[in-house]
């Protein structure tokens, strides 16, 4: 299929590089991944026309900004990596949109910041990655705290997509995963994580507050959709702590959009499809966590969904979330 949209595709800058080196497993593929994840040109847009994507949004990889315990240092990186990718979307703003990497240490700046992209260098929304470290190592700020309230009521206000993208759990926080770390990421942790972050979302009464609330999350939605209903029936016997007005799966299936990225499987995506509805699921890779080519040869040939909801879910549907201007 010509024509994809994705959004869960990552750039790095240099001072978040190290981050993701972990995921190369030998210097060959080390120095690939190096050129990929900083390509935000020429190769990136070749590996694009081959596999049928048209335009990607960008972001900043993880944790990237999440990782910085220095509130001013964080605010002072954000902004940088984010005039970064609005140069290489002004570049070629018919291919590639961005998201906003932003400073969740402080809630008021990561409001002000999420403005400026968003008004000022014409952002499609954020993503960020997971919770936020500040301060301490060991500590770990979910969003769904009283003390980010006023940023939600400025992503409302700005009506944009909020993407909530995986990291892995910090060690002090994860003596489950202890002798087995391979645990703690791609494999499962990350999927854990997120899904506890989402769930923790819904439970918190945020969306009663701000009903016009979009939230984005990957990897056909982190397990989630599999285990909805049981959360739905568990939750009417022990809903202790519980804020929301309405059943949690109400909450999820209303405000949560779903992507293909990085789990190209027909089994769970019939499962997403059945739950969410062909309308919440779009196309994504995960590149160059993961390979455009792998995203598109099983998007393109998944007998899952009739042509018609393939074009929906692989391109339509985001230009209707984003508002895209295309044809």
């Amino acid at each position: 299929m010509r024509g994809k949209i994705a959004f869960e595709e990552h750039i790095a800058i240099k001072e978040t590089m190290e981050q993701t080196r972990s995921f190369a497993t030998d210097s060959v593929r080390m120095n690939q991944f190096d050129r990929q994840i900083l390509d935000v040109g020429d190769g990136r847009l070749e590996i694009m026309d081959k596999t049928g994507i048209e335009f990607a949004i960008l972001s900043l990889n993880a944790p990237g900004i999440q990782a910085i315990l220095d509130t001013r240092q964080a605010i002072d990186l954000a902004k940088k990596a984010n005039d970064h990718i609005a140069e290489a979307t002004a570049r070629h703003p018919d291919r590639l949109g961005a998201f906003a990497a932003l400073p969740m240490q402080d809630p008021d700046a990561a409001a002000e910041e999420l403005r400026r992209c968003v008004e000022q260098l014409a952002f499609k929304g954020a993503l960020v990655n997971g919770f936020t470290q500040r301060d301490r190592a060991d500590s770990a700020i979910y969003y769904d705290l009283p003390e980010y309230r006023d940023f939600w009521a400025q992503v409302a206000d700005l009506d944009v997509p909020f993407y909530l993208h995986p990291r892995m759990q910090i060690p002090a926080q994860a003596k489950n995963y202890e002798g087995h770390p391979w645990l703690m990421s791609a494999p499962w942790g990350f999927a854990v994580e997120t899904s506890i972050h989402a769930l923790r979302l819904c439970g918190s009464g945020l969306f009663d507050d701000y009903p016009t609330l979009k939230i984005c999350v990957g990897h056909l939605g982190e397990n989630i959709p599999f285990g909805l209903w049981r959360i739905d029936a568990r939750m009417r016997f022990s809903p202790r702590g519980y804020r929301g007005k309405r059943p949690l799966g109400d909450y999820f299936r209303k405000h949560f959009h779903i992507t293909t990225s990085g789990n190209f499987n027909d089994p769970a995506f019939k499962c997403t499809l059945e739950v969410l509805g062909k309308d919440k699921v779009y196309f994504s890779a995960d590149y160059p966590f993961e390979n455009m080519e792998d995203a598109a040869a099983w998007y393109d040939s998944t007998t899952t969904v009739s042509e018609q909801d393939r074009l929906q879910i692989g391109r339509t549907n985001a230009i209707r979330l984003f508002r895209l201007d295309l044809e």
